[in-house]
């Protein structure tokens, strides 16, 4: 099996091999290299912008994702359903009904965050590509319902942010994007604001919670796409130095007066902006859930990355400490903002290697009838069967889903689709099948505007294209959940998923397809008689101490 494509060459990297016929397996150099070719490849480029190269282009208006072939992911599962019973309903087949199958959650200990739909946005921080799309993200996700996070940065990366004695002050752009949601909040989901190590150092959740009023907040270990601190690309001098001033480590030096003169002379025309990498020990994590609570915190957050096993049983057993109100584990592969290439392809822990390690060590806590946190599982989730598979691989433990590409994804076609609408301009494929107004080719217009009747014109085009990928989402989840016959995401339970392959069941202790049922099969057809008093019973979700 080959784990990786384009070893040398992606059109991430606006790369490629002179003989994409004849590549060598393990180098991913063409088999015959050239004296006299221009650079094609990733090294052949390299040798010319050398460091330019770590990363994908174009940045800024682009999301990255893996494009290695890991040796177990959910398609490795199948999810599986039953001819009799029903958990959550009656079971009688005019009751349920797909419909009827109901996909909200609830994150947090003391008053839960209510979700209409299990989906969180994490994240989402100072990347030009979450900026430009942000007013959409944050009323698409508002009037759907889900958790929205503001990501690392945006304070330090305001332009007019203020700050007094290194701490933050004022900040219009985080000011700005916490409103964004509250304009179209209904009692459901919640903007969090997060915090890295430089946020931590400019007083950022202080700021949010005591002048903005956020009421939940995220701690960042990090994230899936990359091992590292954020990284961003600035386009002018002054912003290099502005940022630089403020902390963030900034290459090349925009202090130094030559590389000014390179700069100026157009020998590069962007600067790197570098995020630190956290120092984690238990004391100072449990003692900054303390100090965050007594600020007036109503829900503390973590999320971590693909990190080795090692750190996922910290983030476990730390959380399960502090009492926190939700933990995110990122698995390895996907990405939304500027990660190096192939760090991004090559480091971490796969999403259904971390959620079966997640599901061991939550596990080993309950049975020390210690705290469990509620969960939230990232990691390439983009449809429903990932969804039902990402709840059913780690239950009863997950609470949310997270994710970030998808949604993005959505929100930019929505905003292309209504700009498309109001121009005259809607491809001719789409026009043909559906039409050419707003209402006949968004096809959950109708819902929205018995919700808002008029005022449905104010919507951000974005978020409409979000809102009718996540009821997609829904009606795909109640779907599965109908044919599982379980009519709540609380009765999902490990029991729903079989493996398809010997190593899938290896990795995660879910059973192979040929052996799943054994037992009850057996007591099946061991019966005398053909009578059956069905029950779930045998597929109940363990307790859970929390």
């Amino acid at each position: 099996m080959s784990f990786s494509r384009g070893l040398n060459a992606s059109k991430a990297t606006f790369t490629k091999n002179r003989t994409p016929d004849s590549v060598s397996p393990f180098s991913g150099l063409c088999t015959t290299c050239l004296e006299g070719c221009p650079g094609l490849c990733e090294v052949g480029k390299s040798a010319f912008r050398g460091r330019e190269v770590l990363y994908p282009q174009p940045y800024g208006t682009t999301t990255f994702a893996s494009e290695k072939d890991y040796p177990v992911d959910f398609s490795h599962f199948n999810i599986m359903g039953t001819a009799v019973g029903a958990q959550g309903i009656e079971a009688d087949s005019d009751k349920a009904i797909f419909p009827a199958a109901s996909v909200e959650s609830k994150v947090g200990v003391e008053n839960p965050i209510k979700l209409k739909v299990p989906f969180v946005v994490p994240g989402l921080g100072s990347t030009k590509v979450a900026a430009d799309n942000w007013e959409d993200l944050a009323a698409g996700c508002a009037i759907s319902g889900a958790i929205l996070t503001i990501g690392e940065n945006v304070c330090g990366m305001d332009p007019e942010s203020v700050f007094k004695n290194g701490k933050v002050v004022h900040s219009p752009n985080l000011k700005k994007r916490v409103q964004n949601f509250r304009d179209w909040q209904d009692g459901y989901g919640e903007i969090v604001v997060q915090s890295n190590v430089e946020d931590t150092k400019l007083g950022v959740l202080e700021y949010a919670i005591g002048e903005l009023g956020v009421k939940a907040v995220e701690l960042k270990w990090g994230q899936g796409a990359k091992n590292i601190g954020g990284e961003v690309k600035v386009r002018t001098l002054e912003e290099a130095l502005t940022l630089k001033k403020r902390g963030y480590v900034v290459y090349p030096d925009p202090e130094d007066l030559y590389v000014q003169e390179l700069f100026k002379a157009g020998s590069f025309k962007e600067f790197e902006r570098h995020s630190r990498v956290g120092m984690v020990t238990e004391e100072s994590f449990l003692a900054r859930v303390d100090e965050l609570r007594n600020l007036g915190a109503e829900y503390v957050f973590l999320k971590t990355g693909a990190y080795r096993p090692a750190d996922l049983a910290r983030a476990v057993k730390y959380s399960s400490k502090a009492r926190i109100d939700m933990l995110t584990i990122d698995g390895a592969g996907g990405g939304t903002g500027m990660s190096p290439w192939r760090m991004m392809n090559e480091w971490g822990v796969p999403t259904v290697y971390l959620q079966s390690l997640l599901y061991n060590y939550l596990e080993r806590i309950r049975k020390q009838g210690e705290f469990i946190p509620n969960i939230c599982v990232a990691g390439g989730f983009s449809l429903e069967d990932h969804i039902y598979k990402g709840f059913a691989l780690a239950a009863p433990y997950v609470n949310a889903i997270g994710m970030a590409r998808a949604p993005l994804t959505a929100v930019m076609v929505g905003k292309t689709m209504c700009s498309a609408c109001d121009d005259g301009k809607v491809p001719a494929d789409v026009a043909k099948k559906y039409g050419t107004s707003r209402e006949q080719v968004f096809n959950s217009l109708h819902k929205l505007k018995g919700i808002y009747g008029n005022d449905i014109n104010k919507i951000p085009a974005g978020a409409l294209g979000l809102y009718t990928y996540f009821d997609r989402l829904q009606t795909g989840m109640q779907q599965l959940m109908c044919g599982s016959r379980k009519f709540a995401l609380e009765y999902i339970t490990r029991d729903d998923l079989v493996c398809l392959t010997r190593e899938a069941a290896d990795v995660s202790g879910i059973p192979f397809i040929m052996d799943a049922d054994n037992e009850e099969a057996d007591r099946i057809l061991s019966r005398s008689s053909s009578a059956e008093t069905y029950s779930f019973e045998q597929y109940k979700r363990p307790a859970s101490s929390k």
